[in-house]
């Protein structure tokens, strides 16, 4: 008998991933823009090798994004008008997916 992929998943297990992925966002937009801005980098590239890569700055940036202030988000990191979208995008595939696995499961 081959296992589907609403069996592979519980109810609560769905609830709960439904939950975390709206509670996320909201946290990040509830949190001042400016949360990241300070504090010392967690980047490897910047701790061991003391330069920059493509992602620095990016969590910044996109959180500057997710407050709608477009000239902070490009100062931290220009990569964050293209990754942000694909983030959103990414994420809301996978609330729609287990969205529809819940619904089946019902």
């Amino acid at each position: 008998m081959a296992v589907t992929t609403t069996q592979r998943f519980n109810k609560p297990l769905l609830w709960l991933r439904l939950a975390v992925y709206i509670l996320v966002p909201l946290v990040l937009l509830l949190l001042p823009s400016d949360y990241f801005d300070n504090g010392e980098p967690m980047c490897l590239s910047i701790l061991l090798a003391d330069t920059e890569c493509y992602g620095c700055g990016l969590t910044r940036g996109i959180m500057h994004l997710i407050h709608f202030e477009f000239v902070d988000a490009y100062y931290f990191n220009a990569l964050s008008f293209v990754v942000f979208p694909l983030l959103a995008y990414i994420w809301l595939r996978w609330f729609l997916r287990d969205w529809k696995r819940l619904r089946q499961a019902e």
